[in-house]
C-alpha cells in the first residue's frame, strides 16, 4: 500500500482489531525504534501482540522495551528452556491471526524468499499459515538490489504481504528510498488484511486488462501504452474478496494474481472469443482492457522492407467487444466499461454508457496527475445512469476496492 495514499484517507478508517493474536518479527535495523511505537499503537487497538526478535535486533532495542508495551514476554533465543513445555515457533505460528516483520532487512526477506528457518522468527514465518506482511527499511542501494527485488517478487507471487518504504534521508546520510513505513500506515495495513469482507464468494467474475497487439507483419504490431495495472489491480482484490475470478490478459509484464484463472491473449480478436466464451457464466464484467479500435486489413507474412516512399496501412475495425457484450447481457448481469479520455470526459463517458448498454463505466482523464498508463495511482469517476462518484487519487488497488464496492452496492 502506498503510504503516501494511506495518509489522505486514514481519518476514515476504523481500526478494528480487538482480540486479534499479532506475532511481531523484529530484525537488526535503526528502524526497531519505531517498532515501539507500532507495538503501542496495537495493543492500544486491542490486540495480543507477541513480539519476536532477531539476535541482531537486540543490538538496537532491549527486549525489555518490548516486553513492557506488549505485556508479553519476548522471544528472542530459539532454544531457551520455555517456562512450561511447548515448542514456541509452532505454539506462535498457530496462534497469530497474522506475522509482521517490521523493519524487514534485506536479510530476512533473502532467507525467507529462499526457504531458510534457522533462528527463531524465520522458523515461525515458515509454519504459519497467517497472512505475513514485510514492511522493508534499508539502505537504498541495498532496497534497489536487483537480487532484492527478485526476492520480495517471489515473495509477492506466494501471497506475501509488502508495505511499501518511504523516501527520505536515511540513518546512513543517503536520500532515497528505504525508510521504514510509518508505524500508523503499518497497523492500517494489518486492519485491512484482518477485516477484509469475502463479500463476492458467490460471485463469478470476468476482467480484462492490458492492451492488444494487431500485427502488421512477423516484426511490427500496432498497440497501446497500456500497462494492465488496473486491471490486475482489481482481479487481484476481487478475488481476495472471495470471487471466482477470470482474467482475460493482453500481453503485459505482470504476475499473475494469486486464486485468479487467468487466459493470455494478443489480439482484439482473440481477447473477443476468449470473453464471449466465458462471459454467460459470469455475474459481473469489468471490461478494463485497452484493446485496439483498429487492426490492419492484411498482414504480411514476410517483414515489410524500407523504402524511399511513404507507407500506407489499410485498417479495419476490431470487433466492438463491450458493444456485444451489452446486446447479449442477460438479466441479473452487471456490465462495466472503462473510459479513458483527454477531453470531454463526462460528455465522452455517458454517451458510451448508453451506446454500450452499460451499467457502469469507470472514466479518468489521461492529462489528471496521478492518472494515466503505467502509473501505481488513479483518479476516477463511477458513473451509472443515476449518479456520478468521483474518487480522490488512489492505489489502483484502492480504486479497486471502491470500485468493486459500488458494484455491489447495485447487484444486491
Amino acid at each position: 500500500m502506498n503510504a503516501s495514499v494511506v495518509n489522505k484517507i486514514s481519518n476514515q478508517v476504523k481500526i478494528m482489531l480487538e482480540s486479534k493474536n499479532i506475532v511481531l518479527g523484529v530484525t537488526g535495523g535503526i528502524a526497531a525504534y519505531k517498532s515501539c511505537d507500532l507495538v503501542s499503537r496495537l495493543v492500544k487497538a486491542g490486540a495480543n501482540v507477541d513480539v519476536i526478535m532477531t539476535e541482531n535486533a537486540i543490538n538496537f532495542i532491549s527486549p525489555l522495551t518490548f516486553q513492557a508495551l506488549s505485556s508479553n514476554q519476548v522471544i528472542v533465543d530459539m532454544f531457551k528452556e520455555p517456562k512450561y513445555w511447548e515448542i514456541q515457533h509452532i505454539s506462535l505460528a498457530k496462534k497469530a491471526d497474522v506475522v509482521v516483520i517490521a523493519p524487514a532487512t534485506a536479510n530476512i526477506i533473502g532467507k525467507i524468499a529462499n526457504g531458510i528457518a534457522d533462528d527463531m522468527l524465520t522458523t515461525t514465518a515458515m509454519a504459519t499459515t497467517a497472512p505475513l506482511v514485510f514492511a522493508p527499511a534499508m539502505n537504498s542501494n541495498m532496497y534497489e538490489n536487483k537480487i532484492l527485488q527478485s526476492n520480495i517478487d517471489r515473495l509477492r507471487e506466494l501471497g506475501y504481504h509488502f508495505i511499501e518504504p518511504g523516501e527520505g534521508r536515511l540513518a546512513c546520510g543517503d536520500i532515497g528510498k528505504g525508510k521504514m513505513a510509518e508505524p500508523y500506515d503499518i497497523e492500517l495495513c494489518i486492519n485491512e488484511i484482518l477485516n477484509k469482507k469475502k463479500d463476492l464468494q458467490d460471485k463469478t467474475i470476468i476482467i480484462t486488462a492490458g492492451p492488444t497487439r494487431e500485427p502488421i507483419d512477423p516484426v511490427r504490431f500496432i498497440s497501446n501504452h497500456s500497462t494492465g495495472k488496473m486491471g490486475y489491480a482489481i482481479a487481484r482484490m476481487a478475488a481476495f474478496r472471495g470471487a471466482d475470478v477470470t482474467l482475460v490478459s493482453g500481453p503485459v509484464n505482470l504476475k499473475t494474481p494469486i486464486g485468479v484463472t487467468t487466459f493470455s491473449v494478443i489480439t482484439a480478436q482473440e481477447m473477443f472469443e476468449t470473453v464471449r466464451e466465458h462471459y454467460f457464466d459470469a455475474d459481473i464484467v469489468i471490461k478494463a482492457a485497452a484493446v485496439a479500435d483498429y487492426t490492419p486489413a492484411e498482414v504480411s507474412s514476410e517483414k515489410v522492407k524500407k523504402n524511399n516512399l511513404d507507407l500506407s496501412l489499410n485498417m479495419k475495425r476490431t470487433e466492438d467487444i463491450l458493444g456485444y457484450l451489452g446486446k447479449h447481457k442477460h438479466i441479473g448481469q452487471f456490465l462495466c466499461g472503462f473510459s479513458m479520455e483527454t477531453q470531454q470526459v463526462l460528455e465522452h463517458s455517458m454517451e458510451k454508457l448508453e451506446k454500450k448498454n452499460l451499467d457502469m463505466i469507470v472514466a479518468n482523464n489521461l492529462k489528471d496527475a496521478g492518472a494515466g498508463f503505467g502509473m501505481d495511482t488513479n483518479v476516477v469517476k463511477l458513473i451509472t445512469r443515476d449518479e456520478i462518484t468521483e474518487l480522490p487519487l488512489m492505489s489502483k488497488e484502492e480504486v479497486a476496492d471502491r470500485l468493486l464496492d459500488e458494484i455491489l452496492l447495485k447487484v444486491q
